[in-house]
């Protein structure tokens, strides 16, 4: 019997391989993530660009943006991000791997505030901090062994009859939205068209899960996965779920603001992600119950600090405000006094210089 000062076991291969593949996964999930967050304004401005010489809108139907190098510049940085999220794919769990790329939004809040002028306030810049605080709590909590070993695995649970009426009830939304609603509601309500989008980008994750599982058997030569039917008929579903997310995307970033596009399609995404992830692969049964709470909390941090970052992104708020608050109240009951009185004076001497004041009904004149 070992005495209790005993080192303890090495841990095991096996152990040791699916520690090396979560960190591998980890990194190029963070990588994808300032990738993708840089395409959203890259696009952005190219998009800009050309509704200031008259072209067609992307809204509109117009497919000017594919004679703009700026706006394949963003494309193509999407697709390096998109490529490294295909990869994380293979290595590490889809509940970790795809609400990481709230570090996106952090990315492109960051940008848009320099390049497009976006301002980033006091409430902003604590939603950054408690999206990196709320990744984090994720990458800690989450599954860290891979969900199948290998395809044939895949396949039947492709064939569970709970995600084929996941798959049936999603493919129905899109081809509801795109034909019904999209057409009458999308240039009114920012949701129609990214909800569109994240239905189709669940689905597309699959794929990509799927493909980069049968990749990487193949190249390390377990497997020769692509002698099967199944990863040319992923590639194909990929390659249009792709090119539907793309036209519905460039819509919604064409029509609304950056800062409420993109945290509205990182929760919309991501959640669907979640939910056809735990679906079909079932990672949430080899979680303990404190890590599946630990990795629920960790969303929800994250989905408040989107709303931070980008609701509250008009509110004229600094530190500076924050310190007055901590001042006596009578010195801010006079400071608010003063204040008050310093705007009707100048009002007046506004409306002075442009003639005496006329009678308005229904008008509040220091209101105005």
């Amino acid at each position: 019997m070992p005495s209790a000062g005993a080192a303890a076991p090495p841990p095991a291969i096996d152990e040791l391989y699916m520690e090396r593949d979560f960190y591998i996964g980890l990194a190029l999930a963070l990588s994808s993530s300032i990738f993708i967050g840089s395409s959203f304004i890259i696009k952005k401005i190219g998009l800009l660009r050309l509704s200031r010489v008259g072209s067609v809108r992307a809204s509109a139907g117009g497919f000017g943006y594919l004679r703009d190098w700026i706006w394949w510049a963003g494309l193509i940085c999407m697709g390096v991000g998109e490529a490294a999220n295909f990869a994380a794919y293979a290595f590490a769990p889809a509940s970790l791997v795809t609400p990481l790329g709230a570090l996106s939004v952090i990315v492109a809040a960051v940008m848009a505030s320099r390049f497009l002028k976006e301002r980033l306030n006091l409430l902003g810049k604590l939603g950054c901090f408690l999206c990196i605080v709320g990744s984090t709590i994720i990458v800690i909590h989450s599954p860290k062994e891979g969900e199948v070993e290998d395809l044939n695995l895949l396949i039947d649970m492709l064939q569970d009859p709970t995600f084929i009426t996941y798959v049936v009830l999603i493919l129905s939304l899109a081809l509801f939205i795109g034909c019904c609603i999209g057409p009458r509601y999308g240039h009114k309500h920012v949701a129609v068209y990214i909800l569109l989008c994240s239905a189709i980008g669940s689905l597309t994750v699959m794929s990509c899960k799927a493909l980069g599982l049968a990749l990487r058997d193949t190249l390390s030569g377990k497997s020769n996965d692509f002698g099967m039917w199944l990863p040319y008929f992923l590639i194909i579903v990929t390659v249009v779920f792709v090119g539907i997310q793309v036209n519905y995307l460039n819509k919604a970033l064409d029509i609304f603001n950056t800062s409420i596009v993109t945290p509205i399609y990182y929760v919309i995404f991501t959640t669907l992600v979640i939910t056809a992830s735990a679906i079909l692969f079932k990672e949430w049964r080899h979680m303990r119950p404190e890590d599946i709470i630990g990795d629920l909390c960790g969303f929800f941090v994250v989905i408040v600090a989107v709303i931070l970052l980008n609701a509250f992104r008009e509110m004229d708020i600094s530190l500076s405000d924050v310190k007055g608050i901590m001042r006596p109240k009578r010195e801010l009951l006079s400071h608010s006094s003063h204040k008050g009185s310093a705007q009707y004076e100048d009002y007046l001497n506004d409306n002075e210089e442009r003639g005496p004041l006329k009678p308005h009904y229904g008008t509040n004149y220091l209101n105005a």
